[in-house]
């Protein structure tokens, strides 16, 4: 994990921080980062490198151009990163969202 140092001074620092936590404020996007965290391969990837968006559907429950803006949102808070293969999109998580947010616990805690 790299090591990121939080300032709270830097107002694009919080910034950035606020949409992290905004994305992750939301019930259909933690569905989509569990189940990113917890499947290695999506159900039509059978490659391994990344989820396909078509199954976040089914984990979600929501229309696919619901879960694509929702992918839009992780990708933008660095939570998530996507590549298109053919005419999927296949997402993983990013860790440089989530060492911002480790950061910043470390900061509130200290």
């Amino acid at each position: 994990m790299s090591q990121i140092t939080l300032d709270v001074s830097k107002p694009e620092q919080l910034d950035e921080l606020a949409w992290v936590f905004k994305a992750l404020a939301d019930p259909a996007r933690l569905k989509i980062l569990r189940h990113l965290a917890q499947v290695n391969a999506g159900l039509c990837c059978p490659e391994g490198n990344g989820i396909c968006a078509c199954d976040f559907e089914a984990v979600t429950g929501l229309s696919q151009p619901t879960v694509s803006h929702h992918m839009k949102c992780l990708i933008s808070a660095n939570l998530v990163t996507g590549k298109k293969r053919g005419k999927w999109m296949y997402y993983q998580l990013d860790p440089k969202g989530f060492d911002l947010i480790e950061a910043t616990l470390k900061t509130l805690r200290d």
